[in-house]
């Protein structure tokens, strides 16, 4: 005897297209709302947003590879070059205006700078601590912090970082995604605080 279409269960094929649209719908709220925090955050500035490099298939740099020599080094994919001019077209779309652009002397750090703001500073601080001596990972991050802590005092304005993401778990006590950026403030001790994320799909 045939179930009453009432009662015949519901389709998998619907159930799961109706699944996909509410997972859809709720990571582009959370999009949304994570614009929304980190740019208001940026507007009233006094804050630092460190981004991991874009993405740069592979683990590590090759054996001997060399600063300032590109082919020697892992670099951006194609993909990775959208996702860096991403990040610069929300920030244009913004009209929100880096006080100052600062990146890793790594080749993809510096052009994930590039392509997303131009030209950057090169800061040996922001550099990869992999292979470093012990001594100068800790240098640096007490120079980052100090960096930090004096960016963070400075309302109005903001400054952008492009770096690894041993870094920035060294810095910020937390993971990153590739071209993730993390909204950062330090206290005058160089305590640092996490007050946003920001993904930005290519």
């Amino acid at each position: 005897m045939a179930m009453p279409s009432s009662l015949q269960p519901e389709p998998r094929i619907a159930r799961r297209a109706v699944l996909g649209a509410g997972l859809a719908l709720a990571s582009l709220r959370g999009w949304a709302a994570q614009d929304a925090d980190a740019e208001a955050l940026l507007r009233k500035g006094g804050v630092v947003a460190a981004f991991r490099h874009a993405l740069a298939p592979g683990t590590f740099d090759p054996p001997g590879f060399r600063l300032g020599d590109c082919s020697t080094q892992r670099n951006l994919s194609e993909e990775g070059r959208a996702q860096a001019r991403s990040v610069g077209a929300w920030f244009q779309q913004r009209q929100l205006q880096p006080g100052k652009v600062l990146s890793s002397p790594w080749c993809r750090c510096v052009d994930s700078a590039t392509l997303a703001f131009g030209t950057p500073q090169v800061w040996a601080a922001l550099g990869s601590p992999r292979g470093s001596p012990e001594t100068t990972g800790a240098a640096h991050l007490r120079e980052l912090r100090t960096a930090l802590a004096t960016a963070s005092s400075q309302p109005g304005r903001f400054e952008v970082w492009f770096t690894h993401m041993f870094v920035l778990s060294d810095l910020a006590s937390t993971n990153t995604s590739s071209g993730e950026g993390l909204i950062l403030r330090a206290d005058r001790s160089g305590n640092v605080e996490v007050l946003a994320r920001l993904s930005i799909p290519a």
